[in-house]
């Protein structure tokens, strides 16, 4: 994780859900989408990651179209396979299954040999209540850090 070009990051996430575990997916992406990620452009804010038949697929995460790439040009929500080992999608499938867990994406970069990647989290959903007492908490530790600090 040292050189990472971030292009879009998930910030609902880590307050919609509890983030139990993480994986980095590669991405099967077509030569425009590929530009459009470059140029900066990307939104997996509503996306979820979902295990079918043959594979785990991103869904409904929003690549814009390229311009200069005319009629040569991607959908910009279709659903796109994520590059996982075998083990890895039994594993969060039968997460997914039992656990009640969902696949959420909370960061879309390149990686430092210049790779699209995903970070996917398993996470389990935080009701209002829960969300709250995240924000309060986080709040007092901010808090706690500053007088902490005025302390010296």
């Amino acid at each position: 994780m040292s050189a990472r070009k971030l292009i879009a990051e998930n910030r609902r996430a880590r307050r919609d859900y509890e983030i139990e575990d993480t994986l980095e997916a590669g991405l099967v992406l077509q030569g425009s989408e590929v530009k459009s990620l470059r140029v900066g452009k990307a939104n997996i804010a509503e996306a979820y990651a979902s295990v079918e038949d043959d594979g785990f697929y991103l869904i409904n995460s929003d690549i814009p179209i390229y311009p200069a790439a005319n009629r040569f040009n991607h959908e910009p929500k279709r659903k796109r396979k994520l590059l996982v080992k075998a083990r890895e999608i039994a594993k969060i499938s039968q997460s997914i299954d039992r656990e009640g867990r969902t696949a959420v994406p909370l960061k879309l970069y390149f990686n430092d040999r210049g790779i699209a990647k995903i970070e996917i989290g398993l996470a389990k959903g935080r009701k209002t209540v829960d969300k709250r007492n995240v924000v309060k908490e986080r709040d007092w530790n901010r808090d706690k850090q500053r007088i902490m600090k005025a302390r010296g």
